[in-house]
């Protein structure tokens, strides 16, 4: 009898396990929120910006495929009169912060990539290859958990990159502006108007803390002109902007527009 007991419990428990989510549809690994890492050269001279892109193209890019890190996004700002600061914006995928801290030190033990990259890993004090380095570390929002690269497929030449950094007052208000993108609908409203996000991400180490960042990709300037305006006038906007519980949770807004080199892969 105790056997026929302890058999029939030992199915119970089988039956219960399989319908508790140990498939990988259900699992909460299988659809863990992606790390990002936006990293930001700026230069003083032309000089300075191709050492660097040399360096990204036939060194970084290289060892990061081999690592299985990717898709990488390498942009160059658009110079305006109003921003003329040189600038290189490399964004990486990680699917934890395990794999995000292990990068560093697998990079200086890949002996192709140390090769490859010499100019620019073995640069002088006196003539460094670029200004300064700013590193921002965000992770995915849950309604769009993993980077998605961009669906158009026209000239990337012609394309909008645009990244958005939005600054709230307060932590607390942060959260409600993160809340507006995924329960609020945001992100879904994007997606309707095919604004061809490639991430939203809340920033968790950064110099504007707190803020979120995001990047929307847009066939040409026109484009994304429609597209904006087609937001603004959406009924979906006009009602998730006029809630209450909405309300004056951003304080700051810096928009950068983007190119992609010609090694990006976007």
């Amino acid at each position: 009898m105790k056997i026929v007991i302890f058999v029939s419990l030992v199915i119970i428990a089988l039956l219960f396990s399989n319908c508790s989510g140990t498939n990988t549809d259900s699992n909460p690994a299988h659809d863990a929120r992606e790390f990002y890492q936006l990293k930001i050269y700026s230069f003083s001279n032309n000089e300075q910006q191709q050492v660097t892109e040399q360096y990204l193209k036939e060194a970084f890019l290289p060892a990061l495929k081999v690592m299985e890190i990717g898709p990488i996004g390498i942009f160059n700002k658009k110079l305006s009169e109003s921003d003329s600061i040189m600038q290189t914006f490399v964004l990486l995928p990680f699917s934890s912060l395990d794999q995000f801290n292990q990068l560093e030190r697998a990079l200086s033990q890949d002996t192709k990539h140390l090769t490859a990259g010499s100019a620019y890993l073995n640069a002088p004090f006196d003539n460094p290859p670029y200004a300064r380095i700013e590193t921002i570390l965000l992770r995915a929002f849950k309604d769009m958990p993993k980077m998605r690269p961009s669906a158009l497929t026209g000239a990337r030449t012609d394309r909008i990159y645009e990244l958005r950094s939005y600054e709230s007052a307060t932590e607390k208000i942060f959260a409600n502006k993160v809340d507006m993108f995924n329960e609020g609908g945001e992100i879904t409203l994007f997606d309707k108007l095919k604004f061809n996000a490639i991430f939203y991400g809340e920033v968790i180490a950064g110099p504007k803390m707190p803020n979120l960042m995001y990047m929307t990709t847009h066939a040409d300037a026109n484009s994304r002109a429609i597209n904006w305006k087609n937001f603004v006038d959406s009924p979906e906007w006009k009602e998730i902007s006029s809630m209450e519980k909405y309300q004056n949770n951003v304080s700051h807004i810096d928009i950068t527009f983007l190119y992609p080199t010609e090694y990006s892969d976007y």
